[in-house]
């Protein structure tokens, strides 16, 4: 059975492909659109999961959509049309529930079943199905499905039974997207820079954020928001007058400097959060007994609540699926579907989240000599591929390094990444400034070898998708140690990412240290790069030393200084770069 699931119209539109069961493709549309966080339908992303699968559409059996959109529209319509007329016709065709079938029908060209799910069964689904659990608590968290932005469940073999649900509007995703807002972030882009900026602020605000929330407290699964507080509903902002008088200060402007009342809000804020997710999950084992704990939601990707509920938790295993926001949920409503249809489900491990698109060779040979700039073939000594680049980043060089099949969800993991040696203090402000673009404070992750990460990291389990933050043990790795000591830590397995492994395996025996600076191959205001040639454009828009793109590498010093100035800041791409693309297409 061939069950294609698609998310989409909100934000992080994606698709995935299972046959029987496993996990063929996966990719957000964002990638291949160049369009951050695309909500539009995937049908981009739906052909390259045809493609990967070497499938036609009519070998396709379902089309499994992530949530109930007559469900959705009911709260649209208790949420209010805007009072000022007039509200456009381009407005009521969002609010059509039989847009998403339509598209399918139309955009895609899909003429068989359509599955439609339920959004927060669709977490639950995206995280319980794989986490190889047989059974598990499961808790999703995040602004709002259909109408609920927090469920309790418990999942049983092929089963996944919903205990608890709290409605919109009491929610505490759109809590922490509220003080995303106040704080001069965009939401649903800007709440991992808030949870960046905390550990730069004191906790001088928890008593006024904690007015904005009040739990039923420890043993009950409920909180309610103030709505005094809130305008998320009806207003042109998240926030109302009420908070930040509340709070004594206006909100900050984007791009606004960022004083030490923000980062003290921010810490605040972070600490409730905290408080309520531990409280929950407290609830969740009280009420289940299970030793297993899944977690899912955009909430979920908060990384330094992870690391709390992990150590502080009631729970003996931890599960957070990779792609927890809507993107993630893409998976669950196909896992959904083939359990309803087939009558039966196998507990799967999510071992990795390379389910993107790759470049084939000949491809990729052909880019390469379109592009006319001094590239180095490296193809028939791998190993000495590997030296270069240890070399390059021994010598404080910063790489962009693309391998295999495209990460899945919003972390690079040693298949789109940018890597540098995390020894050197100055490193962290470079690679901010010149190459990612982007604030000073945020901080970047490590990637360690997994057998050599416990004496790095206060890190009790692997961490393959750097979705837990820990204390850093060694001393002499300041460009990944955040200013409160922590990092959020990729652990790195042979077996998973054999290349990646190498190349760490090479650096540690050049330097002593089995760790890199990991962060996401791309400039601020950009998807993750997903095509050599947006790796390209992004290697000659940005401070990057070197680029290897599988066997090829591109030295930025052996690029006429004349073609990089004509280049920087063009729209343009350079002859060859707008070339490549996948023959799906």
């Amino acid at each position: 059975m061939n069950v294609i699931g698609i998310s989409a119209h909100f934000h992080d539109a994606s698709c995935c492909l299972l046959r029987d069961g496993e996990l063929v493709a996966a990719a957000s549309e964002e990638a291949f659109t160049r369009v951050k966080h695309d909500a539009r339908l995937p049908s981009r992303a739906f052909r390259y999961c045809l493609a990967e699968g070497r499938l036609d559409i009519g070998d396709v059996d379902v089309v499994a959509y992530y949530e109930n959109p007559r469900r959705k529209l009911e709260r649209q319509l208790w949420m209010g049309l805007p009072e000022t007329p007039p509200v456009s016709l381009q407005a009521f065709r969002r609010l059509d529930p039989g847009r998403a079938e339509q598209e399918i029908r139309d955009l895609l060209g899909f003429e068989g079943r359509l599955w439609f799910g339920d959004h927060h069964r669709s977490h639950a689904a995206s995280a319980y199905y794989f986490s190889g659990f047989e059974t598990a608590a499961i808790l999703c968290v995040d602004a709002v499905g259909e109408w609920t932005s927090t469920s309790y469940g418990l999942g049983r073999g092929a089963g996944i039974e919903t205990l608890e649900e709290l409605a919109f509007p009491h929610s505490l995703g759109m809590l922490y997207s509220t003080m995303t807002s106040y704080l001069g972030f965009e939401v649903n882009e800007g709440e991992y820079k808030v949870m960046g900026l905390a550990p730069y602020g004191k906790p001088a605000y928890v008593e006024q954020i904690r007015r904005l929330v009040v739990s039923d407290g420890d043993g009950k699964p409920g909180f309610r928001l103030d709505l005094d507080y809130f305008d998320f509903m009806h207003g042109e902002r998240m926030f109302s007058d009420a908070l930040c008088r509340l709070l004594g200060q206006p909100p900050r402007q984007a791009e606004g400097a960022i004083e030490p009342f923000h980062c003290d809000v921010a810490k605040s804020l972070q600490q409730v959060l905290e408080e309520l997710l531990l409280e929950k999950v407290r609830y969740l084992h009280a009420r289940t007994g299970a030793a297993n704990l899944c977690l899912a939601g955009g909430v979920a990707l908060n990384c330094v609540a992870n690391g709390r509920i992990l150590r502080e938790g009631p729970f003996e295993r931890l599960f957070v699926q990779p792609a927890a926001s809507d993107a993630g949920s893409a998976l669950g409503a196909a896992a959904l579907a083939h359990a309803e249809l087939t009558g039966q489900w196998q507990p799967r491990v999510l071992n990795d989240v390379y389910l993107g698109p790759s470049a084939r060779p000949d491809e990729l040979r052909r880019f390469i000599a379109d592009t006319c700039l001094p590239w180095k073939d490296f193809h028939a000594d791998r190993a000495r591929l590997l030296a270069e680049t240890a070399d390059r980043l021994a010598d404080a060089q910063v790489v962009g390094w693309f391998q295999g099949r495209m990460e899945f969800g919003p972390r690079a993991l040693g298949a789109r990444s940018i890597l540098a040696d995390p020894r050197d203090p100055a490193m962290r402000d470079r690679v901010n400034s010149l190459v990612k673009k982007r604030e000073a404070f945020r901080p970047f992750a490590p990637a360690v070898l997994e057998e050599e990460a416990h004496a790095y990291f206060d890190l009790p389990v692997p961490s393959p998708f750097m979705l837990l933050t820990c204390q850093v043990r060694a001393s002499g790795l300041p460009a990944i140690t955040h200013v409160d000591g922590s990092a959020r830590v990729q652990t790195v397995s042979a077996t998973i990412n054999p290349e990646f492994h190498a190349l760490l395996t090479a650096f540690r025996d050049r330097t002593g240290c089995p760790v890199l600076l990991n962060t996401s191959f791309n400039v601020r205001g950009e998807p993750i790069v997903c095509s050599p040639a947006d790796a390209v454009a992004s290697f000659l828009n940005s401070g990057l030393d070197c680029l290897v793109i599988e066997g090829f590498l591109l030295d930025r010093r052996d690029i006429p200084a004349a073609f990089l100035e004509e280049f920087k800041g063009a729209d343009a791409r350079p002859p060859g770069v707008s070339h490549f693309t996948y023959t799906l297409f």
